[in-house]
């Protein structure tokens, strides 16, 4: 269902290029597009409108940013940070999954901050704690970074504020705008910061969200600790197998239904043989004699690994027929020359 109501501020062309119903939504299997990490920093600064493209370049961000990055090797743990939108609260630090706020970070105090709350793991001297409750949603919002986060942030931002306003769950439910958090083509991207179904707080990270599955995110995620595999990109402190993220039951997440059909439909479409792999793959002959250029750039190793598979089994195949002609031909020639010996015995 398509949601143009919520991009009524945007022109329709932008929001048909960049908004919820543009040609790359749905495209990528969103699936451990997040890298494993422990421990999230979110600092508020400026207004989200003002941010330059690089937000954790300016000023305050950037002292962190730089600092963050030089204590690297004596923090413990991982450590993201990422923009908020701070017009009434600049300088707060909302850190998770402690679950913890401190005011007040200003450019001459955030030596001590990271010594005392990153390095060291105790509260931060100059700055009164804060507990946060509740859940917490970041929509990237950064316009000014990526056109697509630009106008499908503010729409879901609008919607989120709507739904939670609808069922009650103001002072429960804090949405706030963030900075760029990776994967541009997936937006809408958001993170939602909640309990999970064992009780524990984490952050789910979701992509190519629309309004319309606002409410399928409150009253799953939120509600419920449980996540909407469909959008699901990974979490907070999630390990990866074999490159992949897993769900929470231990199953690789399941392919984009959309995705899924749109592939099945080229499929039937440019097929003009199959072979069955081996481990499950199957790759097939298409009409088109080479793929294109963006599709070799996106998927090198997927491609090339399963024909490979291919060409090898075909290969095997070949060798195995050649092998039994081979034997077939070397028996009927034996049994000629004993059927040529006995009736030369016979006539002697």
């Amino acid at each position: 269902m398509a949601d143009f109501s919520y991009l009524s501020t945007v022109s329709a062309e932008d929001a048909a290029t960049y908004g919820f119903t543009r040609d790359e939504m749905y495209s990528t299997n969103l699936a451990g597009t997040v890298k494993p990490y422990d421990r999230h920093l979110f600092l508020r600064h400026k207004s989200y409108t003002d941010w330059a493209s690089l937000a954790e370049e300016d000023g305050l961000p950037n002292l962190l940013s730089s600092g963050l990055k030089s204590r690297k090797n004596d923090i413990p743990v991982k450590t993201l940070l990422t923009v908020i939108d701070g017009a009434e609260s600049d300088g707060d630090v909302l850190i998770f999954p402690e679950m913890i706020k401190y005011k007040g970070l200003t450019d001459s105090n955030v030596d001590a901050f990271i010594e005392d709350v990153l390095v060291n793991g105790k509260p931060w001297a100059s700055g009164a704690q804060e507990t946060l409750t509740g859940s917490y949603i970041f929509v990237c919002a950064h316009g000014n970074r990526d056109k697509r986060c630009g106008v499908c942030g503010p729409a879901l931002i609008r919607k989120l504020n709507e739904e939670i306003e609808m069922q009650g769950l103001k002072g429960q439910v804090f949405v706030s705008a963030c900075s760029h958090i990776g994967g541009h083509k997936y937006a809408g991207n958001l993170i939602i910061f909640s309990l999970d179904s064992e009780g524990k707080i984490t952050g789910n990270w979701y992509g190519y969200v629309t309004p319309h599955d606002v409410p399928e995110l409150l009253d799953q995620q939120i509600a419920k600790g449980e996540i909407i595999e469909r959008l699901w990109r990974g979490k907070m402190g999630a390990s990866t197998e074999g490159g992949k993220q897993k769900l929470p039951n231990g199953t690789e997440v399941k392919k984009n239904e959309k995705h899924k059909e749109t592939t099945a439909q080229k499929t039937t479409e440019n097929v003009g043989g199959c072979c069955q792999g081996a481990n499950g793959f199957t790759c097939c002959m298409t009409a088109s004699s080479e793929p294109s250029e963006e599709k070799r750039s996106e998927e090198p190793r997927e491609v090339h690994g399963k024909t490979g598979m291919c060409k090898l089994t075909s290969w095997v195949e070949s060798w195995e027929q050649r092998d039994v002609l081979r034997a077939a031909a070397v028996v009927g020639a034996v049994a000629t020359v004993a059927v040529a010996y006995t009736y030369y015995r016979r006539s002697g």
